[in-house]
This record gives structure tokens, C-alpha cells and sequence, in this order.
């Protein structure tokens, strides 16, 4: 079972994660990675010496094509799961970003990006990914017009 906690701050060095909840021309981002059939927000490990800034720029990038976008902090998460890593809670940074244009085809282990108005009932980490979609939702729902609201 994995639990997941929000914070506005914790020291940088305990980021190890980047986490992008985007949206483009008012649908959710989703990514399908080649070896699994369920859907995941863009997102990865940090890099020895990259500010996380960078590891979510890097990340947006690389799972999804991004080339034009606005992206942003919206607050530091954690998740705990109880049966692996010693149940250490693990920190990362949630970023939201609204993505203009992308590159015409992926260089990842992303097979495709999906475009939805409606959130998944397929997901990569069901247990975590939801939770973080809906934080952001909560802390910027003035921006989001979407025709049918996405819900949880």
C-alpha cells in the first residue's frame, strides 16, 4: 500500500523525483510505455547534479515530445510504500504544465502519448498518480475549462 503526502518544502537534495501533470488543448497528458498496457503521467528519477527543474523539463521532453509548454512547480510530494525500500518515504517534485506543441514522434521507452478529457481507469501506479493529478486540480482549478469535467 503506498501512501502519498504533500509539503511546500523540503531540502533539495531529498528530490528524487519529477513528476509533470500536463494538459494540452484542455485534455490530460497521458503516456503508454512500450512494456505495459496501462497509462502514466511524464515523469522520472532525477540525475546526479541536475536541479529538479531541469530532471522535470528533461522528463516532459523525453515522454512526451514537448517543445513549446509553460511548466511549474505546484508542491513537493512523498510516497511511502510500506513493503519496499524499507518503507523510507521518498520525495519528489510535482510540476504542472500546459504543453503547446510537440515533436513529431518519441526517442523514449514511451510507445505514445494519449489525449483525454476523461482520466484513465488504466493506470501505472493507481495508487499514487491519481492523487497527484488531483492535488494539482485542487491547487490550480481556475485554469482548467474542460468541456466534461475529469474526475476521480
Amino acid at each position: 500500500m503506498a501512501t502519498v503526502k504533500f509539503y511546500d518544502k523540503v531540502p533539495d537534495e531529498l528530490l528524487k523525483f519529477a513528476v509533470i501533470i500536463a494538459t494540452h488543448d484542455g485534455k490530460w497528458v497521458f503516456c503508454k510505455h512500450k512494456e505495459r498496457n496501462t497509462l502514466e503521467v511524464p515523469g522520472g528519477h532525477r540525475e546526479p547534479g541536475e536541479q529538479i527543474d531541469d530532471t522535470a523539463k528533461r522528463e516532459l521532453y523525453e515522454e512526451t515530445g514537448a517543445l513549446e509548454y509553460d511548466i511549474e512547480p505546484v508542491c513537493v510530494y512523498s510516497v511511502t510504500v510500506s513493503d519496499r525500500s524499507d518503507g523510507q518515504e521518498s520525495f519528489g517534485m510535482l510540476y504542472y504544465a500546459d504543453i503547446r506543441t510537440f515533436e513529431g514522434e518519441l526517442h523514449s521507452e514511451i510507445e505514445k502519448i494519449i489525449l483525454m478529457k476523461d482520466l484513465p481507469s488504466d493506470w501505472t501506479y493507481p495508487e499514487i498518480q491519481p492523487k497527484l493529478l488531483e492535488k494539482v486540480k485542487s491547487q490550480l482549478i481556475s485554469r482548467f475549462s474542460f468541456d466534461t469535467p475529469a474526475t476521480i
